[in-house]
């Protein structure tokens, strides 16, 4: 099963990393960008796959990711949402991705992957380039207090839980 974009985007080169994707008209907060779509599978599944189909899969909940079935269907559905650390996506429920404010035709859409990545193994070199940029974003960066505060309503349901249950 393919992704959903909003017809009001399109993927093209980005400026932060590979293909990002790009509104063509102005996106209104809370607008429907995309809807991530493929097949659920449990971790062990996902590992015999994963270097046909990554970076196509997200987690959706502890041990469940959706990912495309087969590694022919990895373009239709990427989702192409690049990091920011000064996003203007988030998530809604566990595969829904809108607008956090309004977005003007030409910008790039992009998601702090604190909002969507729980797995403590990541760690990647941060090359957004916005002022509050951290550098280093890690799968446990989803614990940080600034940022529950700051992308409140716009977490993965599967990590909102998880604050929740840790106090947050």
């Amino acid at each position: 099963m393919s992704s959903w974009l909003s017809p009001k985007t399109e993927k093209r080169t980005s400026p932060i990393e590979g293909r990002g994707l790009f509104a063509r008209d102005t996106i209104r907060a809370g607008e429907i960008v995309a809807v991530k779509g493929g097949v659920v599978m449990d971790a062990a599944a996902l590992a015999r796959v994963r270097d046909e189909v990554a970076p196509a899969e997200i987690q959706i909940e502890d041990g469940l990711y959706i990912a495309p079935g087969r590694a022919e269907d990895v373009d239709a559905n990427l989702l192409c949402l690049n990091h920011s650390c000064n996003p203007n996506v988030g998530v809604r429920g566990q595969i829904t991705f809108v607008a956090m404010r309004d977005v003007p035709a030409g910008a790039e859409l992009t998601i702090d992957y604190a909002m969507i990545d729980g797995d403590p193994a990541e760690r990647m070199a941060c090359t957004c380039g916005a002022p509050e940029c951290r550098g280093i974003i890690t799968g446990t960066d989803w614990r940080l207090k600034e940022l529950q505060r700051r992308y409140s309503g716009y977490f993965s349901r599967y990590l909102h839980d998880r604050f929740v249950a840790d106090g947050g």
